[in-house]
């Protein structure tokens, strides 16, 4: 029985990044094997996205999308893929979600009904009321199972990259140029490490927000795809910029439930608990100003009056149907007690999105042959130093085709990618022993906390120092936890959020320069 798969190609992750390079591929007539670590598919961020996907309306000047995205990105954009992003809007959101997929985008008289977002000068935000992309994740999911040289495994765990010269026993490979021919994958329920065989690797593995205490993301965001790429040799850029949603639901219980952006497009207002709408003295924009801005001035407010939260008051100011409009965020709210239509929510900023990741180009080409990167593992250019609301799920969409277009031109030519007994199969370097998950959940702690306090929302260079050391001394000691325990999900999760972690501290300490989602504080800048 082979101990090894062969696939055309390999797509590590399951959003809509992903799933849309899985589409385009599998429909023409590549074998595809997508990996995903999460139970099933509704484990991503795109799962998660609230909001919607930013569009270009029709009649609407293709620059002002554009300038509107550089402005929230403190003019720190690639102008390059930010006008790939918008010139590509309309026509790959009918193409595939509405014609392909039958997204059923909210509509008002048979028009759609477009939301204006933070940092939107007008409204071009498709939605699916407050669940957009839980129904677009449903809807892939839906269709790709349909496609028959598409294989998707969940439960199944990147372990590493494989490349040569590294993973190679042939010691004249050490004269070609590094190239990834595939990657070690854990079956979470065997607990058995495959090698998985390709020509093209496709990273699509997220973001890393759940590296903060408080983070909007599932769990499993932990940077896994950074810390890989890293290893395998990948540059890296911008992480940085690491972006806080300015408002998660603030209750013991609620596991940092996103209120989303929407709201405030929609008329509501941030006050503290003095009862003070503040927003005007922090931005001209007020309470629609981009989101780092937001998110520093709900964080000054707490620290000044010393409070745990602020509050997001729709009840006062909407002129729409709550219920109607936002039916997961009412229930949600009114299951903990919050009755969103006669009260303001409790709110605190969390950590939700990396602007950065692994550097790639217009096609999602990272500086390594034969891997790309699209989706929020990747850093494209087209947020810049901060997001615009609901462009994300735009840039995965656009990507996500550009990457598969450019494999399905150039696969052809690979006519030897890889060889697969110059490759040795896992192999355990010590005794493994049990895993002790206590250790796990602490060290997690440890990390989540550090990042926090050191590297959060406003930063010190004293603090960052000190966060470098803090990780550093626990990267070692996680390294050899590593290589001593049982494998697993949980140890490569902590193996990944340690790497992940340390990089972003160290692109902070070499960036002096306040911009965006990165704010040094203090004259030790």
């Amino acid at each position: 029985m082979k101990d090894y798969i062969e696939t055309d190609v390999l797509i590590i992750g399951s959003g809509i990044a992903g799933s849309t390079a899985a589409l385009r591929l599998a429909e023409q007539g590549i074998d595809v094997l997508l990996v995903s670590k999460g139970k099933d598919y509704t484990r991503t961020n795109t799962y998660y996205a609230q909001g919607g996907i930013a569009t270009l309306p029709e009649g609407e000047n293709a620059d002002v999308f554009a300038a509107d995205i550089i402005k929230a990105g403190d003019e720190f954009n690639y102008r390059p893929a930010v006008d790939q992003a918008v010139r590509n809007a309309q026509h790959l959101v009918q193409e595939i979600l509405i014609d392909k997929l039958r997204v059923p985008f909210s509509k008002k008289a048979e028009q759609y009904d477009l939301a204006k977002e933070g940092g939107h000068s007008s409204r071009r935000v498709l939605n699916v009321r407050d669940m957009t992309g839980r129904i677009i994740q449903d809807k892939y999911y839906e269709y790709l199972q349909k496609l028959p040289k598409l294989k998707m495994l969940f439960q199944h765990t990147a372990v590493d990259l494989l490349s040569y010269p590294h993973h190679s026993l042939n010691p004249m490979r050490t004269y070609e140029e590094p190239k990834i021919i595939g990657a070690y994958i854990l079956d979470q329920k065997s607990k058995k490490i495959s090698r998985v065989f390709t020509k093209k690797v496709v990273l699509a593995s997220g973001g890393l927000s759940s590296l903060y205490l408080h983070s909007t993301n599932p769990e499993e965001a932990v940077g896994n795809g950074i810390a890989m790429a890293y290893r395998a040799g990948a540059r890296l850029a911008n992480l940085e910029y690491v972006q806080f949603h300015p408002t998660s639901l603030f209750h013991r219980e609620a596991d940092s439930f996103l209120i989303s952006e929407a709201i405030r497009g929609e008329g509501a207002r941030l006050m503290n608990l003095k009862g003070e709408y503040f927003m005007e003295k922090y931005s001209p924009l007020r309470d629609l100003a981009p989101r780092d801005e937001v998110s520093r001035a709900i964080y000054e407010e707490m620290i000044k009056n010393g409070n745990d939260y602020a509050l997001l008051d729709l009840a006062s100011f909407a002129k729409i149907n709550i219920r109607e409009r936002f039916p997961t965020i009412y229930q949600t709210c009114l299951k903990f007690g919050i009755n969103i239509e006669e009260k303001p929510i409790p709110v605190v900023p969390a950590a939700h999105y990396s602007c950065g990741g692994v550097l790639c180009d217009l096609n999602g080409r990272s500086s390594i042959r034969n891997l790309y990167a699209i989706g929020e593992v990747s850093a494209t250019g087209v947020h810049g130093a901060n997001r615009l609301a609901s462009v994300s799920l735009l840039e995965a969409l656009v990507w996500g085709i550009k990457a598969a277009e450019d494999i399905l031109a150039a696969i052809a030519d690979d006519k030897d990618p890889y060889v697969i007994a110059e490759v040795p199969a896992w192999k355990y370097p010590y005794p493994q022993e049990k895993l002790d998950p206590a250790l796990v959940w602490q060290d997690l702690v440890t990390i989540k906390t550090i990042m926090w306090n050191y590297n959060g929302i406003i930063r010190t260079v004293k603090r960052m120092e000190r966060a470098k050391a803090d990780l550093e001394y626990l990267k070692h000691r996680i390294e050899k936890f590593y290589q001593q325990s049982e494998i697993g999900n949980r140890i490569i999760n902590l193996r990944d959020s340690v790497q992940a972690a340390l990089l972003i501290v160290e692109a902070a300490l070499r960036n002096r320069v306040s911009r965006g989602a990165h704010f040094i504080k203090g004259d030790e800048t």
